[in-house]
């Protein structure tokens, strides 16, 4: 009997996780994943060096071959941590069209300065490119939860729906 309940489960957790940052499951993601961002950033009009700082700064040579594999459709395997911030920048992006009804007042929105408390008066691109993880994330987390309601107003389609009113709340018994 195993002295600790759950272990079983923790351990295919630890498996799970150990295999989805396997440098065979890397290089499966890392060719397309980079592509993608490549298309993001010249969306948002970032410079090279904007690119590489989100990326962890690599040298201009690493990027530069990375980047040159990736279109080449080459092999190509990733760090963690590249992955990671690719990632990031994915769910800003997402979340940008989800909460503005043209793409381009959400690169606007990454542009100009933010009075919320984290961006300390800077835009968020100036957070997103300032080349810590942390504060890429800090970009995604303050993104999705504006999706969710929090710090930003509705878009302008949002505010035309009217409030739902009692008639239209069904409860259903799914006992049956």
């Amino acid at each position: 009997m195993d002295k600790h309940p759950g272990s079983s489960n923790s351990s295919s957790a630890a498996k799970a996780a150990i295999a989805r940052f396997a440098p065979a499951n890397r290089r499966r993601l890392s060719g397309a994943s980079l592509r993608t961002f490549l298309v993001i950033a010249n969306f948002w009009g970032l410079t090279e060096k904007q690119r590489r700082l989100i990326l962890g700064n690599p040298a201009r040579s690493t990027y530069r071959g990375w980047v040159k594999k990736a279109r080449e459709h080459r092999d190509i395997t990733l760090s963690v941590d590249v992955l990671m911030r690719i990632s990031a920048t994915f769910g800003i992006h997402i979340g940008l069209r989800t909460l503005f009804d043209d793409e381009q007042e959400g690169v606007a929105w990454l542009r100009q300065p933010h009075d919320a408390r984290v961006f300390g008066g800077a835009a968020p691109i100036d957070l997103i490119t300032g080349g810590t993880r942390e504060m890429l994330m800090t970009v995604r987390r303050f993104i999705a939860a504006a999706r969710g309601g929090l710090y930003m107003a509705p878009s302008s389609n949002e505010r035309d729906w009217p409030p739902y009113d009692d008639s239209e709340i069904i409860f259903v018994d799914t006992e049956e």
